[in-house]
């Protein structure tokens, strides 16, 4: 039975199962706004939150514990490694890295991802004064090798465990929101971003940059089908208040297969266009199947975005207001 854990601004929407059984449970941890959300493959049970204001917490079936990440900043992307759940990395604002080895419990601070050359350019244009790690990626073949998206300013690249760094690889994009690898391809990472989308298939060494079709360019969630490394979902919209904001939200989704054409989903249940924030997605291991979620609800696709269904949950009033902040299913 899948597990969804939804972070919502000021909610954290578990959900289990998808059918006509499908049950919820929504926690309002009290930690300030919700920024990103991870979970161990191992246990669904065992949840981190990233807030904006009150850095990372824990959260198991009957608890929630802050976490001592960094000296409370806000903790902005959280990434546990597929080859120990154990080590989990977290990025914050300003831009810093930490990583533990404990689960939670301890953390280090990598302190070279702050040094690289480009990092005086790095800015957020809503705060333009700092910027922060928006996306963790690690490659599911070697454990020391991770992606990391600035917010914006650069894609960096680190091969032993985020002790140094590459910075703006060629081709790279430089407002990253969300990055994917494949557990069968090795060397393909997508990268969706404010600035369009981008596709590396030598471990984030090159970009190139397939837009045919691709009409939104401010790219925001990003997954690749877990059954085909060559099918891949982005959500998009023409610029930040069109993809984040009530009133002016108007956001669509695109799917690209191996002829590098885009092409927009339209009318297959997961509602697009006019009032809708961008989606969030996630997948599980089976082919074809993904997770979407938006201000209109909770949905799923078992053929990669060819028909979706409304995962058969209550979803409140209050939830259509909000912009989900990340998704994870185990």
């Amino acid at each position: 039975m899948d597990v969804v854990h939804l972070a919502l601004p000021d909610t954290l929407l578990t959900v289990a199962g998808t059918g006509a059984d499908a049950s919820r449970r929504p926690r309002s941890p009290d930690a300030g706004r919700l920024e990103c959300v991870a979970s161990p493959p191992t246990d669904p049970t065992t949840v981190f939150l990233g807030t904006f204001e009150d850095g990372a917490v824990r959260l198991t079936d009957d608890t929630i514990e802050a976490l001592d990440v960094g000296a409370g900043d806000a903790v902005m992307a959280l990434a546990i490694s597929p080859h120990d759940p154990a080590v989990v990395y977290a990025g914050t604002e300003p831009s810093r890295l930490y990583r533990s080895q404990d689960g939670g419990e301890t953390w280090t601070h990598l302190a070279g991802l702050a040094d690289v050359p480009s990092e005086p350019e790095w800015f957020f244009p809503p705060r333009p004064d700092t910027h922060h790690v928006r996306w963790i990626e690690i490659d599911p073949f070697d454990p020391d090798r991770l992606y990391v998206g600035i917010e914006a300013g650069a894609f960096l690249l680190s091969t032993d465990g985020g002790e140094g760094w590459q910075e703006r690889p060629p081709g790279a994009r430089r407002d990253n929101h969300s990055l994917a690898t494949h557990p069968d391809r090795k060397g393909l990472v997508y990268a969706a971003a404010g600035d369009g989308f981008a596709r590396s298939t030598d471990g984030g060494e090159t970009w190139e940059h397939p837009q045919v079709g691709l009409d939104h360019r401010y790219c925001w969630s990003v997954v690749a089908d877990p059954g085909d490394p060559e099918s891949v979902l982005v959500s998009a919209a023409s610029g930040a208040s069109q993809a984040h904001r009530q009133g002016t939200a108007e956001s669509y989704v695109y799917r690209l297969r191996s002829e590098d054409a885009w092409e927009r989903l339209e009318e297959t249940g997961l509602p697009t266009g006019d009032g809708v924030v961008r989606t969030v997605f996630a997948t599980t291991d089976d082919p074809g199947v993904v997770y979407g979620a938006n201000n209109t609800g909770l949905y799923r696709s078992s053929d990669f975005g060819d028909s979706w269904r409304p995962v058969p949950i209550e979803w409140d009033d209050a939830f259509e207001t909000q912009t989900p902040r990340g998704i994870v299913v185990r």
